[in-house]
């Protein structure tokens, strides 16, 4: 596993741009409200860009510290958001809505390709991916960049 190091975060930094431009290609090209859970979704992707590029840029080995609580976090939501899907799209009338009162209806069906994918599976599997790939970067890290504040990130010049 270690030869994959080098790569998890390029991995997941252009996932992160992926899921992100594809969000917004959604919402500013195609006109697609975007309902609460997506926002959500968003909220907690949008971030992951940034802390990515700037770990990137850093070298920093630990970016995973940071990115993967909003990656879990946004792959809860985006399971739930999925469960909620697919129960009200097959039929099943849940009670457990609450978000999707208000606005744009968290079950609407705006894409369906190949019969399964949709805007909701779409989050699912690019939180998944992240969450996997800084999973990776975690295992593979060295305790002792982790233990030691001193090791952490890039070159950071001295301080003479």
């Amino acid at each position: 596993m270690f030869k994959l190091k080098p790569y998890l975060l390029p991995l997941a930094f252009l996932q992160a741009v992926i899921a992100m431009a594809g969000s917004l290609y959604f919402s500013e090209v195609w006109h697609l409200v975007p309902c609460v859970l997506c926002w959500y979704q968003r909220i907690t992707m949008y971030p992951i860009v940034a802390l990515a590029f700037v770990a990137l840029y850093r070298k920093d080995e630990n970016v995973w510290a940071y990115i993967l609580p909003l990656s879990v976090i946004g792959l809860a939501i985006s399971v739930y958001h999925n469960v909620l899907y697919y129960a009200v799209n097959w039929g099943i009338r849940p009670d457990w809505t609450g978000p999707c009162q208000a606005g744009v209806s968290c079950t609407t069906r705006y894409i369906e390709w190949g019969g399964f994918i949709t805007i909701p599976l779409l989050s699912l599997v690019a939180h998944l991916v992240i969450t996997v790939l800084m999973v990776m970067l975690w295992r593979t890290t060295p305790a002792t960049v982790v233990a030691n504040p001193s090791l952490r990130g890039g070159d950071r010049g001295s301080a003479s």
